[in-house]
């Protein structure tokens, strides 16, 4: 029996009988083939073929069709069970969700250490373990987006393998919430980022901690991380496919140059250009043991530069602006007065966000901190730009608004 499925619905153990395509393009040999390894599935994914035929003569059928067509009652209950929602769910201060995300941060850097300890033995474990966690994290972005995000980019060099992991979690449902994706795909978002890095456990630590840079033979070895991810995850049979997606192709770029596919546009999932963004902007942002982290604001232009020359998705990457903020919390900004002052809170407006005054570039001197509301209909002052702390010799600026917020 001969059978159309679409190339999501694709695994290993079908035979392909014949696939819908220009056979100038097809990267198999043959027209009819077996997908009798997880390589040969990852070239198909790979491939661009959008929709396939397969002989159920001589493999597996499609996951879904596996089911009794005469499902037993309590089956047909659970198949219409309504869709995931986060529960209680609602607007927190900065302050507030601060004091819960410092926790959570605490938590999850030792959950993520143990689940990729467990991942470089080989013994990954079951993915429901974790989910509390990435609910946890879903649900404190979810109630103040800035209050995770921010405080996670404070993270030490020496966590930077693990925080990564956690931050790029939490972007992701940032801007899946941003672009309006429903709970239950939020949910996978978080997922995903929790487990898109899981590839470098693969990696010799030597390579991975290496203080300075990499010899092009261990860069080779790194860029093979989220093919191994990718092995690790679908071995364990029970990762969403939008965590598998994400894990193999989060250094796709735009423009095709990529890796490890060298996809282009569309040919990469919605989900995986989401990961492309949270990846690199927490990467640029963080300190490392061979580089400072840039400031927020200074990595959102470089990254639109690089939107320009083709590295991101246009639309996905301004709705990563809106949710970040213009002027990201941290952010230091001059002031129409000739203050400096710190981002606090971007939640309210993007141009006239909370901010914490403490320096006066007239008297060159330090001030009393002060709060100022730049939204406020009677706020005097304003933004007139970004400035670098470095220039000014500034140093420490997140506490002030880690003790404003």
């Amino acid at each position: 029996m001969i059978k159309k499925i679409t190339i999501d619905q694709v695994r290993r153990g079908m035979y392909v009988h014949a696939m819908r395509g220009s056979w100038i393009k097809n990267p198999f040999w043959a027209p009819s083939f077996a997908l009798d390894s997880q390589e040969i599935v990852h070239k198909l994914l790979a491939s661009g073929v959008k929709e396939l035929w397969i002989d159920l003569e001589k493999g597996l059928d499609v996951v879904d069709a596996e089911a009794p067509a005469a499902a037993p009652p309590a089956a047909a209950t659970a198949a219409a069970a309504p869709p995931f929602r986060f529960a209680n769910v609602q607007p927190t201060s900065m302050a507030d969700e601060l004091q819960h995300a410092a926790r959570l941060v605490k938590q999850s850097r030792q959950a993520v250490s143990d689940m990729f300890d467990d991942a470089r033995m080989g013994r990954l474990q079951n993915f429901g373990t974790i989910m509390p966690l990435v609910e946890d994290l879903a649900s404190s972005v979810l109630r103040n987006p800035g209050a995770l995000v921010s405080l996670l980019r404070l993270k030490q060099a020496d966590d930077y393998t693990y925080l990564h992991s956690v931050a790029v979690s939490a972007m992701m449902v940032a801007l899946g919430k941003q672009i309006g994706l429903p709970d239950a795909e939020l949910r996978d978002c978080g997922l995903a980022g929790l487990l898109h890095d899981i590839g470098k456990m693969a990696i010799p630590l030597e390579i991975l901690n290496k203080p300075g840079r990499l010899t092009d033979a261990e860069f080779g070895k790194v860029k093979g991380h989220p093919m191994a991810g990718y092995d690790m995850l679908a071995g364990s049979g029970n990762a969403p496919a939008m965590v598998l997606d994400v894990c193999l192709h989060h250094h796709e770029k735009f423009d095709g140059s990529g890796y490890p596919h060298g996809l282009k546009g569309e040919e990469i999932s919605l989900y995986a250009r989401m990961g492309a963004i949270c990846d690199v902007y927490d990467a640029i942002t963080s300190n490392r043991p061979y580089k400072a982290g840039w400031c927020p604001a200074e990595s959102l232009r470089r990254m639109a530069e690089w939107t320009k020359e083709g590295h991101f998705d246009p639309q996905l990457f301004g709705a990563f602006v809106k949710c970040i903020g213009i002027f990201p919390v941290g952010t230091l900004v001059k002031l129409k007065s000739g203050r400096l002052a710190v981002v606090v809170d971007n939640s309210k407006s993007l141009l006239q966000p909370l901010v914490r005054v403490f320096f006066s570039t007239k008297s060159m001197s330090y001030i009393p901190p002060l709060s100022l509301d730049l939204a406020t209909a009677g706020a005097l002052d304003s933004i007139t730009g970004r400035e670098d702390q470095e220039q000014w010799g500034l140093q420490d600026l997140s506490r002030y608004w880690l003790d404003a917020a």
